[in-house]
């Protein structure tokens, strides 16, 4: 190419594959906001995210054609490869909303069928890169919270899954099956991956700039397993197998979403400790995204919570954090307006 590359051109060979956490955040708060009874705002959310999840899959298949090399490199990547798997849960995401939001189930159903197959491709894909590759960067330098988003693929398929499971008919109990098995290898997944990461933050030297917005994945992954387990809860009266763990779904969902509750003081002080004390400049990133959608995961979870466990004193937290979440989504879009949105330089 002759001259200048356009910002268009540039933006487009440097989009980072985890975009699709924008489609993962707005789902989850318009869902929120339909469970909360915010009907309005949760249709207009559904139909800006369906036209957000459009044009995030036209610029990755425009990529992909275009600057092939720069897209497989970021699958080879330690810190960016993990940043497909938010086609995944984006995928997942809005099958809920078609089915919650727009009360369409054989959209969600194919949504679901969309998001087992990048879910398969795409974990066993990257873990296998990152396995048998020869070059590997260190723990400091490799591991991040977007690590986790792989757990939160894991977790939508399983959410959208026990949702849909009713519609299946003669084939809920193998549905169930499956989602409760989805759920229990995300869960175990989120063990193995929040160990290294907990073990980077006491004993590596962290500078502001080593605490990204994904960290706050750190609570997204573990919320939407709560929410997961909540579901399977609700599912259990029409599934012989989840009516004899019924002890153990409520035990392991309550962990859940006591880790997600946890989290959330210990980032917000990481985050003061990031900006305030250390003055690290507070400028629109994408990845932001992936921390507005842990805000509207913990709302819509907590609600699920409340209702699979009759616990109507919970209800108070949702009622606080879909105002949270919204403000969150609201900064972040106004961020990604003011800096030319997908193609914003950074």
């Amino acid at each position: 190419m002759n001259g200048a590359t356009s910002p268009e051109a540039s933006g487009l060979a440097g989009l980072h594959p985890a975009y699709f956490s924008m489609a993962m955040a707005t789902g989850i708060v318009s869902i929120a906001s339909q469970l909360l009874g915010y009907r309005s705002i949760a249709v207009v959310l559904f139909a800006l995210n369906v036209g957000v999840y459009v044009v995030l899959w036209a610029l990755t298949i425009a990529r992909l054609t275009r600057y092939r090399e720069r897209f497989l490199a970021d699958l080879c990547h330690h810190g960016r490869s993990v940043g497909f798997f938010t086609t995944v849960a984006a995928t997942c995401v809005l099958g809920t909303q078609f089915l919650i939001v727009g009360g369409m189930w054989g959209a969600a159903a194919a949504l679901w069928f969309l998001g087992i197959a990048l879910w398969a491709l795409f974990t066993y894909t990257i873990f296998t890169v990152l396995t048998v590759k020869e070059v590997k960067p260190s723990l400091a330098d490799g591991m991040n919270g977007g690590w986790l988003v792989s757990v939160v693929a894991s977790q939508s398929v399983a959410v959208l899954g026990a949702q849909l499971a009713a519609g299946f008919g003669e084939y809920e109990p193998q549905v169930l099956f499956f989602c409760l098995a989805m759920w229990l290898g995300g869960g175990m997944l989120y063990i193995w991956i929040i160990s290294l990461i907990f073990y980077r933050y006491t004993f590596f030297t962290l500078s502001p700039a080593d605490l990204a917005p994904p960290y706050w994945v750190n609570m997204g992954a573990v919320a939407i397993s709560a929410l997961a387990g909540s579901l399977l809860i609700a599912d259990a009266p029409r599934s012989v197998l989840l009516q004899s763990l019924a002890p153990f779904l409520r035990g392991l969902t309550l962990l859940f979403w006591a880790t997600a509750t946890w989290w959330i003081p210990m980032l917000v002080i990481l985050g003061i400790w990031r900006h305030v004390y250390r003055r690290f400049p507070l400028r629109y990133d994408p990845l932001y995204w992936g921390a507005v959608f842990p805000l509207g995961m913990y709302t819509a979870s907590s609600f699920r919570l409340a209702q699979a466990i009759d616990a109507p004193y919970l209800f108070v937290i949702p009622k606080l954090f879909i105002v949270i979440a919204w403000a969150a989504w609201l900064l972040t879009a106004a961020g990604f307006v003011a800096t030319r949105g997908f193609f914003a330089r950074r």
